[in-house]
Parts: structure tokens; sequence; C-alpha cells
């Protein structure tokens, strides 16, 4: 039997930006129903990505920072991994902003409703649970359906020691050696991870370097650190076949210039990039136009081919990043609302939460140099860092990019412990248009990291005192 529902606004998806986009429908007075084919809201980067590997990423740094005061005076017995506690901890974070969500739901008055929705028309959708399905029209729908794992071609179906993202958060164990397969932002987190538990972890990577996207001089330092971590990091490397052991151990055959090397590892993480999940909601039936690699296309109000339909996140392309579809998510449903919005922030930082941290925001000196952007820059070296020197962080470093006419910030990479908070000064100045000297003369306070990006503003100003920088 299938029963019918009406309803104001309709949001496909929990994550970030769908129930950013929910609430603030709701707090718009819209009536809103919140859909997700999964038993608890958040989606991926709550249930199975974000949260719970930067909850592992912290034990992993905690690890090796007792390693380091180890050399300084204070010693620590050898840790001892109970994963059934570490497992239980990470869950619980989960758990705790799970209940966060739903109570923030229910005070909204927002409806939630568990099962797999697939579109009918432009105004309807039908969602599908275990024992029955339901018809909801809807005026207005936001489709924040995400994202999922890409898998390489050849892998044994279904076999444990194949982990994905997903199934590698689980920690069933540590295994004695991991493949990461994919260099990317989750390779390199995961890797840390099980390196720090005790893993023998090799990555190999298609392209030429770690995290493409960042500039390489930001990526040195914590490649650096992963030579150390990491039994081998293989780049501009092709994996040609993974195949079962009877004993459940993988062998793989890896390509590289040398040729190809065949290489034995109990397990294998894929991490190779995610994939739009546009193949489970039927948008042909709402008439709603997807690019030739499967994401929706939207214009700057999120909106779809249909007009009262719009689309946020991961779903609709890069950067997959979830304050990305927050901001997406917030914009839409004021749209939806008849509130006049539009989507065009002048910079999305991306963070890589390994240790060092690796950020940047804006333009990187790679695409400016591939689009013949001019630029200048202005860079501090923590080595000159009293925070960063005690921190045992003297290999971070604060980039700033600069218009060679205005002498407005461009762009920025920070590498070292908390980037992914120090970025936020530089997509603020690159938001508010700041320029070298509103950053340089702003009275940072000491010693912090912080005071690194007034450091690197003052380097390209030349009125740094604590380096020598030459007049120019």
């Amino acid at each position: 039997m299938t029963k019918e529902k009406h309803i104001d606004v309709v949001v496909i998806g929990s994550g970030p930006g769908g129930y950013a986009a929910a609430f603030r429908a709701s707090d718009l007075g819209q009536k809103v129903l919140l859909i997700d084919r999964d038993d608890e809201l958040g989606g991926v980067c709550l249930n199975r990505g974000c949260i719970p590997s930067k909850a592992l990423l912290h034990i992993s740094k905690v690890i090796d920072e007792t390693k380091h005061l180890s050399k300084i005076g204070v010693s620590f017995s050898k840790p001892q991994i109970d994963l059934d506690a570490v497992r239980n901890h990470k869950n619980k974070i989960v758990s705790q902003l799970n209940g966060g969500i739903k109570q923030l739901a229910k005070v909204r008055k927002v409806e939630t409703m568990q099962g797999l929705a697939s579109f009918l028309s432009a105004n309807q959708v039908l969602v599908k649970r275990a024992n029955e399905t339901t018809k909801v029209t809807f005026k207005k729908c936001i489709i924040a359906a995400g994202s999922s794992s890409s898998l390489i071609p050849g892998l044994p179906k279904d076999h444990p020691s194949v982990l994905t993202s997903k199934t590698a958060l689980d920690l069933v164990d540590i295994p004695e050696s991991l493949l990461v397969i994919g260099g990317g932002v989750i390779g390199v987190e995961l890797g840390q991870v099980y390196a720090s538990l005790g893993s023998d972890v090799s990555v190999v990577e298609f392209l030429p370097g770690l995290i493409p996207g960042a500039d390489k001089d930001i990526v040195k330092p914590l490649q650096r650190k992963l030579k150390k971590q990491f039994t081998s990091i293989m780049l501009s490397s092709k994996v040609i076949s993974v195949n079962a052991n009877k004993n459940k151990t993988l062998t793989v055959e890896i390509e590289n210039e040398k040729g190809v090397e065949t290489k034995t590892y109990h397990k294998v993480l894929i991490s190779v990039g995610r994939k739009p999940n546009t193949g489970l909601l039927k948008v042909e039936n709402a008439d709603i136009n997807i690019n030739v690699r499967g994401y929706i296309e939207v214009d700057e109000y999120q909106r779809t081919s249909q007009k009262n339909i719009f689309a946020i996140g991961d779903i609709v392309g890069n950067p997959m990043l979830a304050h990305k579809a927050t901001h997406e998510g917030k914009v839409a449903a004021e749209v939806a609302s008849g509130h006049p919005a539009v989507m065009d922030p002048k910079a999305i930082p991306s963070v890589v939460y390994t240790d060092p941290e690796v950020a940047w925001t804006g333009l990187t000196e790679t695409e400016a140099k591939k689009d013949k952007i001019p630029y200048e820059k202005g860079e501090f070296p923590w080595a000159a860092s009293g925070k960063a020197q005690i921190l045992n962080a003297s290999q971070g470093k604060t980039k700033i990019l600069f218009d060679p006419e205005t002498k407005q910030v461009l762009g920025a990479g920070i590498v070292g412990p908390s980037a992914g908070d120090l970025i936020c000064e530089a997509a603020l100045a690159i938001e508010m248009g700041s320029d070298a000297e509103d950053i340089g003369l702003t009275v940072h306070p000491h010693p912090t990291l912080g005071e690194t990006f007034a450091a690197a503003a003052e380097v390209y100003l030349g009125t740094m005192t604590d380096l020598y920088t030459p007049s120019k």
C-alpha cells in the first residue's frame, strides 16, 4: 500500500547541506520533510566521514606527540591499543551529534523520514522503506543526496580485506600491512591513522604527488613526515590488479616507470575519489539536467533546470566539502522560500587533517602559473616562530599570494598544527578584500601560530623584523 503526503519543501539527504537546508527552510516558515536512506541523520560526514575520521586522527596525533616528548625528557610506555574502547569513543561522538540533529529537527517541527527517495515527476517523489512506500507531493525540493566512494575495476567482490573509507572507519582490526590506493585527502588521513595504530602502511598514487590540488611546497612537510611513518609511497604508479588469496591476503600488481611489481598485503583501502549519487534518484523522471560526469547542473541560486527543484553539496560537483554544502543548503532554502540569496564565495577553504595539517584557500600557485595569473608572494617559515618551535612544528610554513597591483590577498596555503583553524583568517581576508597592510598592521598575539599569517604579510611588505629580508 502506498501512502500519500503533501509538503511545502522536501529535502533529500540529511548531511551537513541537507539538514542545514531543512532547518533554514523551516525557520523561514516552510513545512519541511527531510528524507534520508539511512536510519541516522547526518549523512556521510557525520556517520562515516568527517567526524569519525577526525576523532581517530586526534588519537593518532597524540600518539605521535608522546614519541616527541620522549626525546625531550618525558617518557611514556608503549601505547596499548584497546580497539573496542577506541571504536566506542568514536561511536559515542557520532551518537551525540546524531542526537543533536534529531533534537534540532524536533524543535523546528521538521518531519523526518527514512527511506530511498526517487523522482516520479518534477513535483513528486516516491519514498521506499522496508514495509511501505509513500508518494510525496511537494512545492519545492532540495536535493542533497551526496556521493559514494568510487571503486576501481577488477576488485574481489565483497571481500573483507578490501576497505572503503566507510569500512576503514569501522576499525574491525589493525592489519599487519595495508595498501592505500589513492594519495588524496582521504587516503593520507586514514593511512596515518592506521600507521599510528600499528599497521605497515604503503600508498600508491597515480599522479606524481600527494594531495592533488594543493601546492607542492605546502604538501612537502607532510610528505616528509609520511615517508617516516609509511613503509613506502609509490607515486606515478598504477594498480593493475587486485587478487584474493586463500589466507585472506591480497596480491596487488603495481605498474610504474620501472615496470610491474607484485606485492602482498593483508588489507587494501580504496580511496580514489567519490561519485555523485544521481543514479539512485531517477532524476530523468523530473527532467533534471546532469552533466557528462553525472553531477546535477545548478545556477548560482542552486536551482536545477526545474525551477522548483534545487541541488546542493557533493551531487553538484567539486569541491566535495561539508562546509560548501552547508552554505549551498542555506542559499537553496532561502531562494526556495522567496528570499534573495546567492552562492558566490570568493574562497572555499580545503583542509587535510593529518599531522601536520595542510590547508589552502583561494588561488594556489599551481593555478596561478597554469592560468598565467599575475601574483606576488609572502612566506613565513615556522622555523622562525617561537610557538612552532615549542610544538615541534618548525617544518611548517605560512604562504600568502597577493595581487601585484592592489596588494589584496588572492590565496593562502598553510602547513603545520592547526592549519585548518589558521586558514579561516585567510578566507576572511579574501572575502573582505584585505590587502597586505591590513593583515600586517593587525596586532596578533604572541607567541601564537596565528601571528605567522601577519608575519607572511610583513615579509611581503618588507617590514618583518623577526627575519632578515633584503630590501626589494
